[in-house]
């Protein structure tokens, strides 16, 4: 059962996730936290965490890693095979209608409709990433006395070393892992 469920939950992820991985993550949290609590708040941050560092479309990784946890290496194949099924199907019947009918304006029109959307599904996950590592909420309100200083100085100083030397993010990310490390290490407060 749990097989079928997994399938059918990164099904639905894969089929509904417009616009690319970040777009589907408010859908991989809603069907892994939510519909079916296989995940807390913190470990599917720690799971997302694992996708963008491994190579690989985000959604996809994070479909082989719920499945890993959840169900072990028959799970992990059986939530990634669910996840690039949708979209498989769905790219080949798209390219071969979008090659057959791209001049008309309706269906520019759908394509310039879609990417606001698709926007604002990125803006919604990156918000809830970002609330549940500065607050440890995933939603409105939270309170300033929960905010944590170390998590924003690193978030702050990593964004901050991207947009001024324009760093391979792999670099910023291997930087922040190290101080968090260092600072756990040293201070068991954080």
């Amino acid at each position: 059962m749990i097989y079928l469920q997994l399938f059918w939950s990164f099904f639905q992820v894969g089929l509904f996730s417009f616009g690319g991985g970040y777009a589907a993550l408010p859908l991989i949290q809603e069907q892994v936290i939510e519909v079916h609590p296989w995940l807390s708040s913190t470990e599917f941050i720690d799971i997302l965490t694992i996708s963008q560092m491994t190579p690989g479309p985000i959604a996809i990784n994070a479909s082989t890693f719920v499945g890993t946890k959840i169900a072990g290496l028959p799970g992990a194949l059986i939530a990634t095979i669910g996840c690039v099924t949708p979209s498989a199907i769905l790219v080949l019947t798209l390219a071969t209608l979008y090659y057959k009918y791209k001049g008309l304006s309706m269906v520019q029109g759908v394509i310039k409709g879609l990417r606001p959307a698709v926007v604002a599904l990125i803006a919604s996950a990156g918000l809830s990433i970002l609330l549940t590592a500065l607050f440890n909420k995933e939603t409105f309100p939270v309170q300033f006395a929960d905010l944590n200083w170390v998590a924003l100085v690193l978030f702050l100083l990593s964004l901050f070393i991207l947009r001024k030397f324009k760093l391979n993010p792999i670099y910023i990310m291997l930087f922040a892992g190290f101080l968090g490390v260092l600072l756990h290490l040293f201070t068991p407060l954080v």
